[in-house]
This record gives C-alpha cells, structure tokens and sequence, in this order.
C-alpha cells in the first residue's frame, strides 16, 4: 500500500468537523427553543414567553409548576397526538434519523483514517471508505435540515399550534420568532454538508514518477535477462 497519511489531513479535519455536526444535531433535538411564543395573558405565563420544542413545551409560572421544576411548567408532545403539527412530528423521526445515519458516517470516517493513517488495506478501500463517509454526512445533513425549514417556515409564516387545554397555552401567540434549537440544527448541518463535501473531493495521489521508471525497468529486467546483464556491465 503507498503511503498516504500526508493526504488525509484535509479528511482528518472534516472528520472533526462531522464530530461537531453530529453533536450539534443531538443538542439541537433536546433543546425547546425551536419556537419562541410572545404571549400577553401573563395570568399563568407570568414570564410572557412559552418555548415550543419537537418534544416538550415550557414556560416559567409562579402558578402552575411541573413536578421536578421550580417555576417551569412542561407538557410533552406525543407523535401520536392529534394536535401535533406535522412539521413537529416530521423533526421528532427525522432528526433522531439523522443522529443515526450521521454516527455511520462518521464511524467509516473513523475507520477510513485508520486505513490512512496505518496502512492497513489497500488504496482503492481509503477512496471508497471517504466516499462513503462523504455520502452520508450529506445524507444526514439533508434529512435534518427537512423539519428545521419546515419549522423555520411554520414560524416565518406564524402558523399556530392548537394545544389542549392542560397545555395552558393561547389558541395563538401574540407574536412568535425562531428559538436557538432551529439556530444549532443548521449550525449542524453546514458543518455536515462540508465535512461531507471534503470527504467526497478526496483524490489518492498519483504515482511518482521515478516509482514509475523503477517498475518498468523492473519489468524489462524480467522480461529480458540479457538488459539486466548489460546495465550491469
């Protein structure tokens, strides 16, 4: 196998890249802040604010608290509700679809800058394993980024959610804005898409030349015994 360590720095950065994509991915599905909803009854949201997230939705209250919280009352969103919008049910499946196929690409990252970095196997497996690790860091960062524009869009357009009424929540904001969890899901995606696009532009060097001119002698000397003779002499 030729040496190839000196040509997997750009993937070696990529790879953190990925890393730092993927976690940001995950932070971003826990987060509540996707929507953030400016209410003027301050009656039972008596902070004014009430953060709409793929899982849960919160606000901080002096007259209703959940148990295990102080002053925050939470409800959590069920896929299976019949008042969860689509969007929201569309990021709870894609966005933990993405945190999988995104730890797949950066396994084969993993496994690709072994193959670099120690020389183990042969060159034709380092070009496919970046291909393929490039694959999927564009697939899972195509997959997240179908509910955070879809959210982006909900908000943009100021679509409103018809929550029950042990949500405690209006039948509509006053007014609505895009919250940090929507801000780190695309902060995620960039660096999957470029981590992606890095991995898939990976080229194995071409031979050198004087590797070259010594096989071909190599060669001549076995097909001629009487060349390797007169070099000799």
């Amino acid at each position: 196998m030729t040496y190839l360590a000196h040509t997997g720095h750009a993937q070696f950065g990529a790879l953190g890249l990925a890393c730092l994509g993927w976690m940001l991915t995950g932070v971003a599905l826990g987060l509540i802040q996707w929507r953030v909803w400016q209410v003027s009854d301050r009656t039972v949201i008596t902070s004014g604010v009430a953060w709409v997230g793929l899982w849960r939705v919160c606000f901080a209250s002096h007259t209703v608290v959940s148990e295990g919280f102080k002053v925050m009352y939470c409800r959590y969103i069920i896929l299976t509700d019949s008042f969860t919008p689509p969007e929201i049910a569309a990021g709870q499946v894609l966005m933990l679809l993405s945190l999988l196929v995104g730890l797949c690409g950066n396994a084969s990252g993993v496994y690709s800058m072994r193959i670099v970095y120690f020389g183990i196997g042969n060159n034709s497996a380092v070009r496919r394993g970046f291909i393929l690790t490039g694959v999927l860091c564009l697939l899972a960062a195509a997959i997240s980024l179908v509910p955070l524009l879809w959210n982006l869009s909900a908000v943009v357009t100021n679509q409103t959610i018809e929550f029950p009424p042990e949500f405690k929540l209006p039948p509509a904001p006053e007014s609505q804005h895009v919250g940090g969890g929507i801000g780190v899901g695309m902060a995620g995606s960039v660096l999957m898409i470029v981590s992606g696009i890095i991995f898939c532009t990976y080229r194995l060097p071409e031979r050198p030349l004087r590797e070259q001119v010594h096989q071909e002698n190599d060669t001549r000397g076995e097909d001629n015994p009487t060349f390797e003779l007169q070099e000799h002499l």
